[in-house]
């Protein structure tokens, strides 16, 4: 049965109207009936079998929906049906959504050119797709453990499988940085992950780009040579077991200074 979508107002000749109370109908009609109006005054209406409606007893018809279906009193076959029809608008709409998206896409295309991700972006996007690895791959490893040892000083990520019982080694994997090229633990753990299990690493995490934008949590030198210091933003407390530097001096003497390690975990230096 079709439920209505009303609203309260005087109706005018020839709308629907749903009875909502029923208190003077003397018997002639009850909530939930539906009348044509014929003829309007300012107590009420008339619907099309003569009978008289106050104005606070009916809301007028404006659609109509369906109702929620109640999905326990449902058949098999019928809730099938249901779910093949809620895939099928879905589809719809997602094919939809990616033609829009899709057309827009090539407009701004022919109007700017192809879109390029930033260095930034690219090394963003590894370091992301670095993090989902190491828990995938240690999602279901029943019977080992796995401990990653990070050393930022010497630039090396260690990946170390032992059993849960006998709590020896079973396989380890190495990473270790490029002297030029910035540290970051997470891509580190991904590869030293891979080669512990003996998986391919992707060319991706060797050949990542290096870090373009200083970020708080980040570590620095200076390129004449300094110990590393983390950067910290000025509007929260620095760090006082280490050395730091703000946010808003490397920015603005960004020349002056190397990214060294961008992994921003507690104890990466």
């Amino acid at each position: 049965m079709a439920q209505y979508k009303t609203e309260k107002r005087k109706a005018r000749v020839g709308e629907r109207i749903l009875i909502t109370e029923d208190g003077f109908s003397l018997g002639y009609y009850k909530s939930g009936d539906v009348f044509t109006v014929s003829s309007t005054t300012d107590k009420g209406v008339t619907g099309e079998n003569d009978c008289f409606i106050l104005h606070h007893e009916y809301e007028v018809i404006i659609g109509e929906q369906s109702p929620t279906p109640n999905l326990y009193e449902m058949s098999y076959d019928e809730l099938v049906a249901l779910v093949e029809d809620a895939v099928k608008a879905l589809r719809t709409r997602s094919y939809k959504n990616g033609y829009d998206q899709g057309r827009f896409d090539a407009e701004i295309e022919a109007a700017h050119g192809p879109y390029e991700k930033s260095d930034q972006q690219k090394r963003d996007d590894v370091v992301e797709k670095a993090k989902k690895d190491v828990r995938g791959l240690l999602v279901g490893d029943y019977g080992t453990t796995t401990e990653f040892i990070v050393n930022a000083e010497k630039r090396t990520v260690v990946a170390l499988r032992k059993w849960i019982v006998r709590g020896c080694i079973r396989e380890r994997g190495i990473s270790k940085c490029a002297p030029n090229d910035c540290f970051n633990a997470h891509i580190g753990k991904a590869i030293a992950l891979r080669r512990a299990l003996g998986l391919e690493v992707p060319s991706e995490y060797l050949n990542v780009p290096q870090p373009t934008e200083v970020r708080d949590g980040d570590y620095v030198e200076h390129y004449v040579g300094t110990e590393p210091m983390v950067v910290s933003s000025e509007d929260k407390f620095p760090p006082i077991d280490k050395p730091f530097i703000g946010l808003a001096f490397v920015n603005e003497y960004r020349g002056m200074f190397k990214i060294t390690d961008d992994s921003r975990t507690e104890g990466g230096a």
